[in-house]
């Protein structure tokens, strides 16, 4: 792999790694969260107003800034079955355009998300709930995790042209 190339791959894949495991830390808030807005509802019989909104926007970034790293970990669902049963150079045309598939979702994602985010910082949106709190920086968690995700998919794209096709012949 061309260093220039590796660099980029690595500083991606250390970025969307970074994220991930900050991001995974939120579960940390949202459990207790989860867990007293329960009890306060059926023990005491005293909802709040803030604990399900809090949990759901906690989990938006969560779940978004996950996946990225994800997308390198393989953890995504695909089909297995069939891939692991073409040749080595069909699998890898597959990997080449199923990486390129998301490369072009991200920039349409984008596309559409970005003017949407901007537009809610802008007007500083909020829930319009009975605890209304903003959700404008939810929101740009969203043309985040798709930069992070188109990033990520060219860092994949490159690896996988640049590995030795020899190489994964003689893994099968």
């Amino acid at each position: 792999m061309p260093s220039l190339i590796g660099w980029y791959v690595r500083a991606i894949t250390r970025v969307n790694r970074l994220m991930f495991n900050a991001v995974a830390l939120l579960v940390a808030v949202i459990v207790p969260v989860m867990l007293y807005e329960v009890v306060s509802r059926y023990v005491f019989g005293r909802p709040t107003v803030w604990g399900m909104e809090l949990a759901t926007l906690l989990f938006g970034p969560y779940f978004l800034l996950g996946g990225p790293y994800l997308l390198h970990l393989g953890g995504h669902v695909n089909l297995d079955l069939l891939h692991r049963k073409l040749p080595a150079a069909w699998r890898r045309g597959l990997d080449l355009f199923n990486q390129l598939v998301i490369i072009a979702f991200c920039v349409i994602l984008l596309y559409f998300a970005a003017p949407l985010a901007i537009q809610a910082w802008e007007f500083r949106e909020t829930s319009y709930s009975a605890w209304n709190p903003p959700v404008w920086p939810v929101k740009f968690t969203i043309p985040l995790a798709v930069t992070l995700l188109g990033l990520q998919s060219i860092a994949e794209f490159l690896r996988i042209l640049c590995r030795d096709p020899a190489l994964e012949a003689n893994a099968t």
